[in-house]
């Protein structure tokens, strides 16, 4: 929390590049993706500690999203600018309109101020309307800035160039899980509900046992490598989507499909000396030994959600072992924050950002509100 308090703003906006040890770029582009990922972190420590500077911070990030990022002509968020808040990409991409809606619900949840509902339910309209398949179900990964879909495009130079993705329908599914908390819509639970189908039916690969990356419109599968970090958040993601919904039967239908996953990534995707995730595995063999920041802060969280679910010590011994990680590997004692990544052998990378498009407080934050909830929740067991 310090970490932020200290280094989030800058200019009348927030910090959109900081090196690893803490030099600014402030001609960096913006992005979306980052600057939802504040707010959704600002609003959610503002609803737990209710303390002032939060909320100065959540505001800080609502209003350049809306001043800066929204599209007055077509609706919806742009997916990057300049640093002086011009477009460089107005392309909608449902991954990141996804961080909208889920940063926007928070807000709501932690302040109940009417435009972010407005807002959000702006955001939902244009991706029924224009990314959900009909024919197929799922979404569509990418639209024009006019909403049109678009062809031949991707999330980021990492991803395959192929129409649904299992990361973009990830986030859907916690975005409308944040939306169906503030927002008891029969048309949004549906589609919750749906989501939540798609990985069951469609995205996990019942011959490999993990959840694919990409497909074509008809779910064809179009890709056989898998990442750990994905899967483990997905658990406990599609878990919390269950709860939320509030029906039992459902619940008790897919509790066995979370638990799986969060099993299969035990057993497979944990390094047992060491103590954290590795990164990516194909057809049984790890082909990445890094250890990202982001899938140890959602190891935690997963693990932890499997033991709750299971009583199974195995899976709170993973927890903390991926926790032990982080303190002895990841956590940066120096310049503060975590690192981006450790090697195969727990040896930081100082040459990775600590803030960037895609590297923000996000991650690393949520893991510990929601372990230290877990926690209130385990001590009511006595």
């Amino acid at each position: 929390m310090p970490f932020w308090l200290e280094h989030a703003a800058d200019g009348e906006g927030l910090t959109a590049y900081l090196s690893n040890d803490l030099v600014p770029d402030h001609r960096a582009s913006r992005g979306l993706v980052l600057h939802a990922r504040y707010l959704w972190t600002f609003s959610a420590l503002y609803q737990a500690y209710g303390q002032a500077q939060w909320l100065g911070l959540a505001g800080r990030a609502l209003d350049y999203l809306q001043r800066h990022f929204w599209d007055a002509q077509y609706g919806g968020y742009l997916w990057e600018l300049d640093a002086d808040g011009r477009c460089l990409d107005g392309h909608k991409k449902i991954y990141g309109q996804a961080f909208g809606i889920y940063a926007l619900a928070q807000f709501y949840q932690a302040t109940g101020r009417k435009e972010a509902l407005d807002t959000v339910r702006s955001i939902w309209d244009l991706i029924e309307t224009h990314s959900h398949d009909p024919l197929h179900g799922g979404y569509v990964e990418v639209c024009n800035r006019d909403w049109a879909i678009a062809a031949g495009c991707r999330l980021s130079e990492k991803d395959q160039v192929e129409p649904k993705s299992m990361n973009t329908h990830l986030h859907l599914l916690e975005a409308y899980t944040g939306l169906y908390r503030i927002w008891r819509d029969d048309a949004v639970r549906s589609r919750l509900e749906g989501l939540i189908d798609i990985f069951t039916d469609r995205i996990y690969n019942p011959k490999t046992g993990h959840l694919d990356h990409f497909f074509d419109l008809c779910w064809q599968r179009r890709s056989d490598n898998y990442t750990f970090g994905h899967e483990i958040e997905a658990s406990w993601l599609l878990w919390d989507a269950v709860d939320t919904i509030g029906d039992p039967n459902r619940a008790a239908s897919l509790r066995p499909f979370v638990i799986q996953l969060a099993d299969s990534v035990l057993q497979q995707g944990l390094d047992r000396e060491l103590g954290g995730l590795y990164y990516e595995g194909r057809a049984g063999t790890i082909t990445d030994p890094s250890r990202q920041w982001w899938p140890q802060a959602e190891a935690v969280v997963g693990f932890l959600n499997a033991y709750m679910l299971t009583g199974r010590d195995a899976f709170l011994d993973a927890a903390y072992s991926v926790w032990s990680f982080i303190e002895r590997h990841l956590v940066d004692r120096r310049y503060g924050e975590w690192f981006w990544q450790t090697d195969g052998q727990g040896r930081p990378d100082h040459g990775m950002p600590k803030v960037c498009a895609w590297k923000g407080p996000y991650h690393t934050v949520r893991c510990c509100l929601e372990v230290i909830r877990r926690i209130d929740d385990m001590e009511g067991w006595q």
